[in-house]
């Protein structure tokens, strides 16, 4: 048995999930006719309380569209310089919207709204325009760290009163509100747009959703048609997404506590020096005296897998498909690393 724990994208979909992806109906989604595909986005925009949603085949694609929404030529995206957007999707700031970034501080790849208000440009011709914050929750490179409501309503407000737009990559922010209990509804209050991604803790095969208003998710459709991300009869991949928000939620938390459990176990290793908090579903241990690719193969001769995570960090996520007897395992296998 292999124990993979690379990250929560290589889950496979349950008996359920694959039940409801082949009895799903279906149309040409680019015509807008796909009745499943209609509603996922009818009941993702519900649920956060905001007026539309666009499903695309990655979160890369839904981060990138909002970015290319709230920013022009010449304009500067400020967020973590840990942050997915700037580190993992390819350039595509540069790249897709021919904008700046302004790269900030902050503890496990958070960032107060006193941080972004000293980080926005002066109106000078010598300075790119200030014109989108973007926030991570939870935050990859921070180990799964979450941010609170009590946390983002200062940022918003400060964006509300700068003129600033407020894009929130959700990837795994089901894992931050199974854990506050806090609203969905309240968290999309405070964002012009959300990503929330399926394919993470969720475990469906492919897909996200990007949130935002009518008029920006309109225009959304025209970034993602000329990206090409069009796609035709989606709803059978759209139909995981819903079998997931309506089943697979609340079971996040399971993930949570063999997190902290393997955390501990870590701990353990005397090639381990620290082990970041543990917040969610992403463990990350500081390594003394052995390299990661080193210790990777040492995990890779036990049938373990994780990831290189920095110089000398190694990653390792829970996940659907990651349960208490693979924990249980894992101990086994680990001891005398």
């Amino acid at each position: 048995m292999i124990i993979d724990l690379r990250s929560d994208t290589v889950t496979q979909p349950t008996a359920g999930m694959k039940d409801a992806m082949f009895a799903a109906p279906v149309g040409d989604d680019v015509f807008g006719e796909d009745p499943t595909v209609n509603e996922l986005e009818a009941k993702a925009a519900k649920l956060f309380g905001m007026e539309a949603a666009i499903y695309c085949p990655s979160g890369t694609m839904t981060n990138q569209i909002a970015i290319r929404l709230h920013t022009r030529i010449q304009a500067e995206v400020i967020c973590h310089k840990h942050s997915h957007v700037y580190l993992y999707e390819g350039g595509g700031i540069m790249s897709n919207s021919l904008a700046s970034v302004k790269l900030l501080d902050g503890d496990f790849g958070k960032m107060t709204a006193e941080d972004i208000k000293n980080a926005i440009n002066p109106d000078d011709v010598h300075a790119p325009e200030t014109s989108l914050v973007s926030l991570e929750n939870t935050m990859n490179k921070g180990g799964g760290s979450i941010y609170t409501l009590d946390e983002v309503k200062p940022i918003r407000e400060l964006c509300s009163a700068t003129g600033l737009k407020l894009h929130l990559d959700g990837a795994r922010l089901f894992n931050a509100l199974v854990e506050t209990g806090e609203s969905p509804t309240d968290w999309g209050a405070q964002f012009d747009t959300i990503s929330i991604c399926l394919s993470k803790g969720l475990g469906c095969p492919v897909g996200s959703l990007l949130l935002g208003s009518k008029s920006d998710i309109r225009r959304a459709r025209k970034i993602r048609k000329v990206w090409g991300g069009g796609m035709r009869q989606a709803g059978f991949l759209a139909a995981a997404g819903i079998y997931a928000l309506d089943n697979q939620v609340k079971r996040l938390r399971e993930d949570h506590i063999r997190a902290r459990a393997l955390g501990e176990m870590m701990l353990k290793l005397q090639v381990v020096s620290e082990v970041l908090p543990v917040a969610t579903n992403i463990v990350i241990g500081r390594l003394d005296g052995v390299s990661p690719e080193e210790f990777l193969k040492k995990l890779a001769l036990r049938d373990i897998k994780a990831v290189k995570f920095g110089a000398d960090l190694i990653r390792f996520v829970t996940h659907l498909d990651f349960g208490d007897e693979q924990l249980t395992e894992l101990e086994r296998r680990m001891a005398g690393l």
